[in-house]
C-alpha cells in the first residue's frame, strides 16, 4: 500500500493547522467520529499546552513585532562602527520577558 503524506503545516499553532492535519498530528483516529458523518472526521481535543499556546498567540496578535525605527537606528550605528553590545542588559531584558510571559499564563 502506498500513502502520500503532504506537509501542510506551516505554523506550530493549532488554530492555523488545517482540520485534516489536526487528526493526523493527534494520532490519526484518536477522537470519536462525529455524528452523522462518514467516520472520516474526528473530534480533536487540544492539550493544555496547545490551549496555552493559542491564548498566547491571541494576546500577541495585536502587538507590533518589529520596531522599524529602532532597526534603522541600529543599522546606522553598525554602519558607523559605534554599535556596542551590552550582554548583561540583553540577558536582563530576556529574563524580564520570560517573567512577563509566565505571569501572563497565570492570569
Amino acid at each position: 500500500m502506498t500513502m502520500k503524506i503532504e506537509n501542510k503545516l506551516t505554523t506550530p499553532f493549532a488554530s492555523e493547522v488545517p482540520t485534516e492535519n489536526r487528526a493526523f498530528r493527534n494520532g490519526g483516529g484518536g477522537g470519536a467520529p462525529r455524528a452523522g458523518g462518514d467516520g472520516a472526521s474526528v473530534d480533536v481535543r487540544l492539550s493544555d499546552l496547545a490551549a496555552r499556546l493559542q491564548a498566547i498567540e491571541g494576546r500577541m496578535a495585536g502587538s507590533e513585532v518589529v520596531d522599524a525605527a529602532k532597526v534603522a537606528e541600529i543599522r546606522q550605528a553598525i554602519a558607523e562602527g559605534r554599535f556596542q553590545i551590552n550582554a548583561e542588559a540583553i540577558a536582563d531584558r530576556l529574563l524580564d520577558t520570560v517573567r512577563e510571559l509566565l505571569a501572563g499564563e497565570r492570569k
